[in-house]
Parts: C-alpha cells; sequence; structure tokens
C-alpha cells in the first residue's frame, strides 16, 4: 500500500469517525467503499477485497464507539439501561455476521438493507414534519428487544458496518429522542464491533503478496490508518450532534440514511 493511499485511508478515517460521532454510527458505510478502493487498487481479487474491506471496518469501529460513546456520555445522551439490555443480542448476532460472510454473497442482503433504510429514513423525515413530542417508555418487551438486537448485529456484521443507521432510526421510532439514540446507538457499534472482529480474524485463505500486513480478514495497516483518523473526528462530531436542534439533528440523519440505502441499492443492482 503506497503512502498516498495511506494518507487517503487516514483523511477517510477522519471523515468517519465525525460522521460516527455526529450520527452515532460506526462509519463503516464510509471505510468499506475508501478501503474496497484500496485493496483493488493493490490488484487483490474483488471477492476477497470487500470481504477484507468489511472485516477491516469492523476492527476500526471498536475505536469510533469508544471514542464517541465517551463523549455522548458527557452530554448525558447515553441510555445505558437500553444498550445494556442489547448488548448480548448485538454480540450474538455480530459472532453470526461475521461467520456467514466468509460463504455467503451479500449483493441480495445488501439490496434488501437498502431499500429498508430507505423506507425507514423516509419516515422519520416525515415524522419530522409535525409537532408531536418523542416520549420515553416505549421500547418493546424484552424477548423482541433480543431478536431485535440479534438481526441489528448480525447485518451489522454483514456489511461492516456500527450498526447506528438501525440503531437510531429503532430507537427514535421506539420512542428515544433524537439526541439519546445517537447517543446510545454509538454504544451498539462497540457491542458489534468487538465480537464480530474477532470472527473476523480466524484464520482466511490469503495472498501474501498482495496483503502482507493481514490478520484473518483484517487489514493490519488499512486498519491502523482509519482508526488513527477516526480517534480524532469521532469526539468532534458527537459534541456537534450535542449542540445542533432534534429537528435539524433528525433530518440529517433521516437525509444521510436514506442516500446510504441509495448507494447499497444501486451497489446490490449494478455491484
Amino acid at each position: 500500500m503506497t503512502l498516498t493511499a495511506i494518507l487517503v485511508l487516514v483523511l477517510t478515517g477522519l471523515g468517519a469517525g465525525f460522521a460516527g460521532g455526529l450520527f452515532g454510527i460506526g462509519g463503516g458505510v464510509v471505510i468499506v467503499p475508501a478501503l474496497y478502493a484500496a485493496f483493488t487498487g493493490m490488484g487483490m481479487a474483488e471477492d476477497e477485497a470487500i470481504k477484507t474491506a468489511i472485516a477491516t471496518s469492523m476492527a476500526t469501529i471498536i475505536v469510533t464507539s469508544i471514542r464517541s460513546v465517551m463523549r455522548h456520555h458527557r452530554h448525558d445522551n447515553v441510555d445505558w439501561p437500553v444498550l445494556k439490555a442489547w448488548m448480548p443480542g448485538l454480540a450474538v448476532g455480530a459472532i453470526l455476521g461475521s461467520v456467514i460472510a466468509r460463504y455467503i454473497d451479500g449483493q441480495v442482503l445488501t439490496g434488501i438493507f437498502g431499500a429498508g433504510l430507505i423506507l425507514l429514513a423516509t419516515q422519520r423525515l416525515m415524522s419530522t414534519r409535525g409537532n408531536k413530542q418523542t416520549t420515553e417508555g416505549t421500547m418493546p418487551s424484552q424477548p423482541a428487544q433480543h431478536g431485535i438486537a440479534g438481526a441489528v448485529g448480525a447485518f451489522s456484521s454483514l456489511l461492516g458496518i456500527g450498526g447506528g443507521v438501525i440503531g437510531v432510526l429503532l430507537l427514535t421510532q421506539f420512542g428515544r429522542s433524537v439526541h439519546r439514540a445517537v447517543g446510545t446507538a454509538a454504544g451498539f457499534g462497540l457491542a458489534i464491533a468487538i465480537p464480530g472482529t474477532f470472527g473476523y480474524l480466524w484464520p482466511a485463505a490469503t495472498d501474501t503478496e498482495v496483503m502482507p500486513w493481514r490478520i484473518g480478514l483484517v487489514s493490519i495497516v488499512g486498519f491502523l490508518a482509519i482508526a488513527s483518523g477516526t480517534f480524532f473526528g469521532a469526539p468532534i462530531g458527537a459534541s456537534t450532534a450535542a449542540k445542533l436542534d432534534a429537528k435539524l439533528l433528525t433530518r440529517i440523519f433521516a437525509s444521510y440514511a436514506a442516500l446510504t440505502g441509495i448507494l447499497m441499492l444501486k451497489e446490490a443492482v449494478f455491484g
């Protein structure tokens, strides 16, 4: 990997970290395409490049989530009871997703995920037009929460993202304010990324001439370059989120989720 490519990845990490702190996401939506471009540019086969990009993105989300959730906690925007209740399901789902990712063609899954994001984002944009105030206490039953958390963990691990995109949309749907949803979803990333990364660290067939510094499917150079950027970007994004008006933050996030969904659908249809 050239010095120019490494510098580009550091800058990508800075932007992904800011987005992660601002929206409570892991930044994988930004990181995976950048890593994929870098790896294919090195001569890696497309199928191997996308899996390595997803695995490496998952590892970087550990850094992003820790920095992000610490800053959101300072602003009292982390719903710790909800986060603790969802952690087991998120972790189990993340491990399952990392195992499935080695064998599944993710095109159909990516398309379904993208379509779902567009629908949920549309709902959130529509909700900002009224004056209805969000109230706490509308979470589903504990078994339902575990099931939802498992699904979020599996999908997120499969796609190399932190789960915040879905997490914020779900938590606001379940009655949490957008600021509290963003802060809590930042913690989802950590619950998903740690077990998910361990799943990706298991030995994989590698081309040592193309990717000499890799553990399992995780690129060490890619991880260090991205993580160095997210380390500084995440707390800046989190502090920015705390200062924004709730409706404005909801609209920005919903627009971001819709754009992400469109890009995922494009990837699923056209590759």
